[in-house]
């Protein structure tokens, strides 16, 4: 078995030639919103810097250390729109036909539809599932039969039947982020704009905690443009402000001066990388209790877990009190990309050794 910092091994000795395979949406590194191609990206960099034989297949612009083989020029448009299930599936020939003047060992697949093409593969696939994987997606990965790794055991909760074999939460280079011990006077909410991620509850939440709101994040598709004006501009109080998709160090420098990050999600999220990054920012998280939160925020060491969205309010007065070096140690002990691929390499060293 291969240690932290060195590569994962094949029977015989030698590199474990892997190929990840990233989502058609957005580039990887994704310029702003695309945190599976942040994710593929951060491993992608990780199992490079270990020695590790990479083969990353994506969409647009070369922008990793591995060999880059692209599907298309371009990232594929209709994400969430009528086209996205024949972007899909077209990617996932792209995909076929890439690997197939490939040698690889193991294929890690982030995308949807790729993994189809793995029950045939002579080289093991394994599949991250970066969404909720109960419903007709759990029992789409119940009847693929193939190896699945999960973001958190609250997603393997919901999906009992599924072929799990590990669980291996995403990780973020922790060290890139900016750590702030002083706070600006703020209180921020940064996603995609829509209901599940309660955006209209934190606005509540600020309002009666009598703090100011920054909101940013996604807010491009129709549906995500509607509540936006309507739940959101429409109810902000006062010295609040909505200043739209945020990336870079813009992004990161508000996650750093916010009081707290409030996540207010209003459904199972499997995992929420924007707590991990506000930990990693030394900024507490206050959140209802969905999901992965209890995983992610250690409730009264690195953030405050609510029950009901009527307490968010005076949680955000208790997370003043939460140390901003304890929640930066939280995400460098836990979130790093280092734990992340410390947990792929052990999922290919076993597929690989299996087979």
């Amino acid at each position: 078995m291969s240690s932290a910092g060195t590569p994962a091994e094949r029977p015989g000795g030698g590199p474990v030639r892997i190929a990840v395979v990233a989502p058609p949406w957005y580039p990887v590194p994704p310029p702003g919103y695309g945190g599976i191609e942040r994710v593929c990206h951060d491993l992608v960099q990780g199992l490079v810097r270990r020695g590790n034989d990479v083969t990353l297949v994506a969409t647009g612009p070369d922008g990793s250390d591995a060999t880059y083989r692209p599907v298309f020029a371009e990232s594929l448009p209709g994400l969430g729109s009528i086209e996205s299930p024949v972007q899909e599936v077209r990617y996932a020939a792209g995909v076929a036909e890439v690997l197939a003047g490939v040698a690889v060992d193991v294929v890690h697949d982030h995308s949807l539809a790729g993994p189809l093409l793995g029950i045939g593969r002579r080289a093991p696939t394994v599949v991250t599932a970066h969404g909720p994987a109960d419903g007709p997606v759990g029992d789409y990965y119940r009847r693929l039969g193939l190896p699945i790794v999960a973001t958190s055991q609250a997603q393997r909760r919901l999906a009992p039947g599924v072929r799990w074999v590990a669980t291996v939460y995403n990780g973020i280079p922790v060290s890139d982020f900016p750590f702030r011990v002083d706070k600006d006077d703020y209180v921020l909410f940064l996603g995609r704009l829509s209901p599940e991620k309660g955006v209209h509850l934190a606005v509540e939440a600020a309002r009666a905690a009598g703090v100011r709101l920054v909101v940013a994040g996604k807010a491009s598709e129709p549906a995500e443009r509607r509540y936006l004006e309507e739940a959101v501009l429409a109810r902000l109080p006062a010295a609040s402000s909505w200043v739209g998709e945020v990336g870079g160090a813009r992004r990161d420098n508000l996650l750093a001066g916010a009081r707290c990050l409030l996540s207010p999600i209003q459904w199972e999220e499997p995992f929420g990388m924007v707590n991990v990054e506000a930990l990693a920012c030394g900024t507490p998280v206050v959140a209802l209790n969905r999901g992965s939160i209890p995983e992610i925020v250690t409730d009264g060491r690195t953030g405050v877990i609510c029950d009901r969205p009527e307490q968010l309010a005076e949680a955000i007065g208790r997370a003043s009190s939460i140390d901003p070096y304890v929640c930066r140690a939280e995400a460098l002990a836990r979130f790093d990309v280092e734990v992340m691929v410390d947990g792929y390499q052990a999922v290919y060293e076993a597929l690989v050794n299996a087979a």
